[in-house]
C-alpha cells in the first residue's frame, strides 16, 4: 500500500480530517474539472476516485460531487457518508430520483444506473467499501440516528 494511502486511511477516522476533507472537495472538483477527470485530490493520495454528476432533483441541473468508490464486478459502490453528518448529501437524493447519471472515472464518462443498496445486499457493500476507507465506520457512529446509503453504481456502457 502507497505510505500516504496508508497515512490517510490512519488520520480518516480524526475529526479535524473529515472538517480538512470537506473542505478540500470544492478544490476537488475544481481540479477534476479541469483536469477532465485525470488529476484528483483522493488518487493523489492512492484511492480510487470519481466525479458523480447527478442531476438536481428540484433544478433538473447536473451537480458534480467528487466521490471515494471501491471497484464492483458490477462498476462502483460509493457511499453518501456526508463525513458523518446528521443529513444526507443532496446529491444522494438526486440519484435516487434519477438514477442514470455519469460518472468520470480515470478520465473517462461512464454511465451509470444507481440503486440505494438495503438489506444483505447493503452489508455486502459496506463491509467492502469500509475495508477500503475504514472511517466510514466513524462516520456511520457521528451520523448517528441517520443510516448512511449505500449506492452500487452499475455501468450501462
Amino acid at each position: 500500500m502507497n505510505p500516504l494511502t496508508a497515512l490517510a486511511r490512519r488520520l480518516g477516522r480524526k475529526k479535524w480530517f473529515s472538517d480538512l476533507g470537506r473542505a478540500f472537495v470544492p478544490v476537488d472538483l475544481a481540479v477534476q474539472r479541469r483536469t477532465k477527470g485525470r488529476i484528483s485530490l483522493l488518487a493523489l493520495l492512492g484511492l480510487p476516485s470519481m466525479l458523480l454528476t447527478t442531476v438536481g432533483r428540484k433544478s433538473g441541473q447536473p451537480r458534480p460531487v467528487p466521490l471515494l468508490y471501491v471497484p464492483h464486478p458490477r462498476g462502483f459502490i460509493v457511499t453518501a457518508s456526508n463525513w458523518g453528518g446528521p443529513k444526507h448529501p443532496a446529491w444522494s437524493s438526486n440519484l435516487i430520483a434519477n438514477p442514470e447519471v455519469d460518472a468520470l472515472v480515470r478520465a473517462k464518462t461512464v454511465r451509470v444506473r444507481a440503486e440505494l443498496a438495503d438489506g444483505e445486499l447493503r452489508e455486502e457493500l459496506w463491509g467492502m467499501i469500509t475495508r477500503h476507507w475504514p472511517a466510514y465506520d466513524t462516520y456511520a457512529e457521528r451520523a448517528g440516528e441517520r443510516r448512511i446509503r449505500v449506492f452500487l453504481l452499475t455501468t450501462l456502457d
